[in-house]
C-alpha cells in the first residue's frame, strides 16, 4: 500500500492482490472527505481497502469499475458489506458481470462467482464525475473488455485506465467480447491525445505515464 501526494493534492493509495497481481485503488484529496473504491479485487483487497478508508474516515461515494473481469469485482461483495447503498458505476456494456459468471470470466477459471448486485449506474464513456472539487473524464477505452473505462482527471494529471493500457503492454483480447483493433484505437484516440507527463494507474503492474508507452510500448507503434 503506498499513498503518493499530486499537484492537486489527489492521494491514490494502491491495494494489490497476491493472486493475480491486479491492482485496486482508493482515490480521495482530504482525509476526513469522500473517495472512491476502484476495482476491489481479491483477498485480501477488500478487507485493506475498508481499513484504509476507516483509517483515513473517509466517506465512500461510488464504487467504480474500470471493467467487469473477475480479478477486478472479487472484492465487490464485501465492500458493499460494510456499506450496502454505495452505488456502483460499471459501463451498462459490462453490466451484466456482475450477476453472469460467463460474463466476468470467472467460469473460466474454475472459480465461478457474481456479486449479484442488478443496480448499476452506467459509466458512460464522455460524462463527468466529480470527487471533491476534483473533476474527472470518463474515457472510452473498450476492447480487451466490451465497455473499459478509464477516469482522467486533467488538474492532477492522472489517469485510471484499468486493463487497456500497462506498463510496456496492454490488455489481453483474446476474450470473447474483446477486440484488438478497437483497443489500439481507443488507446491512441483516448490515452496518447493526453499530455505526456499524466500519469497512467493500470489494473496490473506499476505506474508509468502517457509519454512513456507513447515512446516506449511495443505495442503501439
Amino acid at each position: 500500500e503506498q499513498a503518493s501526494p499530486m499537484p492537486s493534492d489527489i492521494k491514490i493509495a494502491e491495494f494489490i492482490d497476491p493472486s493475480f497481481g491486479e491492482n485496486a485503488y482508493v482515490v480521495w484529496k482530504r482525509d476526513g472527505g469522500p473517495c472512491w473504491i476502484i476495482d476491489p479485487g481479491l483477498p485480501p483487497s477488500a478487507t485493506q481497502i475498508i481499513n484504509h478508508v476507516k483509517q483515513k474516515s473517509l466517506r465512500p461515494e461510488p464504487l467504480i469499475l474500470t471493467h467487469g473481469h473477475a480479478d477486478h469485482i472479487a472484492g465487490v461483495p464485501e465492500v458493499r458489506g460494510v456499506w450496502t447503498e454505495l452505488p456502483v458505476y460499471i459501463a451498462k456494456e459490462e453490466a451484466a458481470t456482475l450477476t453472469d459468471p460467463r460474463e466476468n470470466l470467472s467460469s473460466g477459471m474454475g472459480m465461478s462467482f457474481a456479486p449479484g448486485i442488478k443496480e448499476t449506474r452506467d459509466l458512460a464513456a464522455g460524462s463527468q464525475l466529480t470527487l471533491d472539487d476534483t473533476t474527472w473524464h470518463i474515457l472510452d477505452v473498450s476492447g480487451h473488455s466490451p465497455g473499459g473505462r478509464a477516469l482522467y482527471c486533467a488538474t492532477a494529471g492522472i489517469a485510471i485506465v484499468g486493463d487497456a493500457l500497462f506498463c510496456g503492454s496492454i490488455g489481453r483480447t483474446d476474450f470473447h467480447h474483446s477486440s484488438h483493433e478497437r483497443l489500439i484505437r481507443n488507446i491512441k484516440q483516448n490515452l496518447l491525445a493526453l499530455p505526456d507527463e499524466t500519469k497512467v494507474y493500470s489494473g496490473h503492474g506499476p505506474v508509468t505515464t502517457v509519454g512513456e508507452e507513447r515512446a516506449h510500448n511495443p505495442f503501439l507503434n
